[in-house]
């Protein structure tokens, strides 16, 4: 089975969604308090380059494609989880500017996105792993 077939292509489309909502979130962020942005938005831009580099990596499929997504949404977990961590730990340093909280896509697991951004690399870890499973002597 392909990584990108099948429930491979719903991984895409969310892993491209939340790459779009990343990537605008923290343009917007970053361009309205350049020079010197907040780490939350520094952090949102960070989330935007992973998605964007799991959403090619998984769409295009194969070996090479698949470890790279591989490794990309093990970091994508990490990050979610220390992110998270630290944002209940320490949520002073997730409030830029008189705005408010959670003002990055993993703050607080994802809270603010339905927790989806903790789901979805849970969801693509299992994905690669059942893909992998699936067709062991096919090539990708």
């Amino acid at each position: 089975m392909r990584v990108n077939s099948g429930f491979g292509r719903i991984l895409v489309a969310l892993y491209a969604l939340f790459a779009l909502a990343a990537t605008g979130r923290s343009v917007l962020q970053i361009s309205q308090t350049w020079p010197h942005p907040a780490l939350p938005y520094l952090l949102s831009a960070l989330a935007a380059v992973v998605y964007i580099v799991a959403t090619v990596a998984l769409a295009r499929g194969g070996d090479r494609n698949a470890r790279i997504a591989l490794y990309t949404i093990s970091f994508e977990l990490l990050g979610v989880i220390a992110v998270g961590i630290w944002s209940y730990a320490d949520g002073a340093a997730f409030v830029a500017q008189g705005q408010a909280g959670d003002t990055t896509v993993w703050a607080k697991f994802g809270q603010g996105y339905g927790y989806v951004p903790l789901l979805l690399p849970i969801l693509g870890l299992w994905w690669l792993r059942h893909t992998r499973r699936a067709a062991p002597d096919e090539v990708r």
